[in-house]
């Protein structure tokens, strides 16, 4: 009985992680963007992948594709930033996501094109991905 007394205050004394994961896409033509970010107590991962056909009026471009992933930051209530560095350089791509009951919008850093080409973006150029439930 003592044991199990024990065992039942040790269990409600010990720390269980919160966690929780949210995901963006927003399909435009035949561009797709997808936004992953995971908050675990205080600690917040995100990662950002894009992957574009060339739609009809971009006729001379090659499909692409990029992803990129980092630990965040809230800078205010709703807009969360987070970078990567590059491996091959000395630049980093840093995304700066504005976050809304219903979706994000992307703003990407210059440096972003060392992580994607051609017509891929991370950014939403205002457009709102859509958080799915």
């Amino acid at each position: 009985m003592k044991k199990s007394l024990i065992l039942a205050a040790t269990l409600l004394a010990s720390h269980a992680a919160y966690a929780v994961t949210d995901h963006y896409v927003l399909r435009d033509g035949n561009h797709v963007q997808h936004l992953k970010i995971t908050k675990i107590d205080d600690k917040i991962t995100a990662s950002a992948d894009v992957n574009f056909e060339p739609n009809a009026n971009e006729t001379d471009a090659r499909a692409c594709s990029g992803e990129m992933a980092g630990e965040g930051r809230m800078e205010s209530d709703n807009v969360l930033v987070f970078k990567q560095h590059s491996g091959s350089e000395a630049t980093s791509c840093q995304l700066k996501v504005t976050l809304s009951p219903t979706g994000a919008k992307i703003e990407q850093s210059k440096d972003c094109d060392n992580f994607v080409t051609g017509i891929c973006r991370f950014s939403s150029n205002g457009k709102e991905l859509v958080k799915v439930k």
